[in-house]
């Protein structure tokens, strides 16, 4: 008996040790699923292990800024930084990756729409997955709805936008999820979204382009296969206004 209080009491001790970071991670490949940057892994996130990862995330963060030879201990406007960073990265950039998504209520097509209904512009923020830098734009979503589909309120397609955006994104990626998304949700006949949005990696670095942005789309059911609805769709978004 002794024994096993011993070996209870030292598995305790070194998962006490073990980072958070790690007990995530570890449970994500048991599960055998992916945790690349635009992945959203909150079922495998327990309850108060958020805040000892912003703790654990300060210190990193920390750890860099010593590296880059800033005296953070003297500088009254960075000597916070680390921890501001982290926040702003687990709380508000980056919070898609690590809470669930948000609770929308679907009410039944009860007369029957089945004309072509457009939301937009929505504002989206993100960061591209190569160089952190932001990714701001818009998002216009176009619904051809049937009798069985799932009528969601205008600002949850907002939501729904703005947690896909919170991770780190490549826009053809972040597009194709949302639209992945709102299918699933909504179960519509067709489906068009089109985004259009400035990169700072180009803007902020690299070539320094202040004025390129880039637009792609992506077109389902009836979208695909009727050229007059993709027509009238894309004539009613008014780009560059």
């Amino acid at each position: 008996m002794l024994m096993k209080t011993d070996h209870t009491m030292t598995n305790a001790t070194q998962d006490e040790g073990t980072p958070v970071s790690v007990k995530i991670r570890e449970r994500i490949q048991a599960a055998r699923k992916r945790f690349h940057s635009n992945d959203n892994i909150a079922d495998y996130i327990r309850p108060g292990e958020l805040d000892a990862l912003l703790d654990e995330v300060s210190h990193k963060m920390q750890a860099v800024l010593d590296s880059m030879v800033i005296d953070t201990a003297n500088d009254h406007n960075t000597e916070d930084t680390a921890r501001r960073v982290a926040k702003m990265y687990l709380q508000e950039v980056f919070a898609g990756r690590y809470v669930q998504a948000p609770k929308i209520t679907e009410f039944p097509n009860a007369e029957h729409l089945n004309e072509l209904m457009i939301v937009g512009p929505i504002t989206v923020r993100s960061a591209c997955s190569h160089h952190f830098c932001p990714v701001i734009g818009r998002i216009w979503i176009g619904v051809l709805p049937n009798e069985h589909t799932s009528v969601i309120g205008l600002s949850k397609y907002a939501r729904l936008a703005e947690w896909v955006m919170g991770r780190p994104q490549i826009q053809e990626e972040a597009v194709v999820q949302l639209a992945d998304l709102i299918q699933e949700r909504t179960q519509p006949d067709g489906l068009a979204i089109v985004m259009e949005a400035s990169h700072y990696c180009m803007a902020w670095r690299g070539v320094k382009d202040m004025d390129s942005k880039m637009i792609n789309s992506v077109m389902r059911g009836v979208f695909l296969k009727d050229s007059n609805l993709r027509r009238e769709f894309l004539s009613l978004i008014p780009r560059g206004k």
